[in-house]
């Protein structure tokens, strides 16, 4: 994959398409994602963000952890700069055009159901995926 075959992917899956230095700003289905690549070290990631990390609560980042290992598949929740990511990443050279998309579409999908399924596809891994919940308090009872 070079970035010039990387454009024309997410040109042709994307609303619209704006380039600024090694990234494209591009919106999918009205939702704004993000591809930043560096050839030198042969990385790229899709992202999207998601929520201010102020605007939610500790329930919603441990969903988002055990998301990333039963429910976001190829994608993973991140937090930087206090804002939460659906974040995809690949080597440069080895991705193939049928992986860009599928990128784009896990992203956007992991994004858009946060907060209810946590999930990049309809694919779950096995295990205990339960969503956590606050304890409750423990009731004390009388001796």
């Amino acid at each position: 994959m070079t970035p010039s075959k990387l454009y024309e992917i997410i040109e042709q899956e994307a609303d619209t398409v704006k380039t600024n230095g090694n990234s494209y700003q591009f919106l999918f289905n009205e939702s704004i994602l993000i591809c930043v690549f560096d050839e030198n070290a042969n990385r790229m990631r899709i992202i999207s963000p998601i929520v201010e990390r102020e605007k939610i609560g500790e329930e919603e980042l441990l969903n988002a952890l055990v998301a990333n290992f039963h429910s976001a598949l190829d994608v993973k929740y991140a937090l930087s700069d206090e804002i939460l990511w659906s974040v995809y990443t690949h080597p440069l050279k080895e991705l193939s055009e049928a992986q860009v998309i599928d990128a784009i579409q896990q992203v956007y999908a992991a994004a858009i159901t946060f907060g209810s399924s946590y999930s990049s596809t309809n694919l779950v891994f096995p295990g205990n995926t339960k969503k956590i919940e606050k304890p409750k308090p423990k009731i004390l009872k009388k001796i």
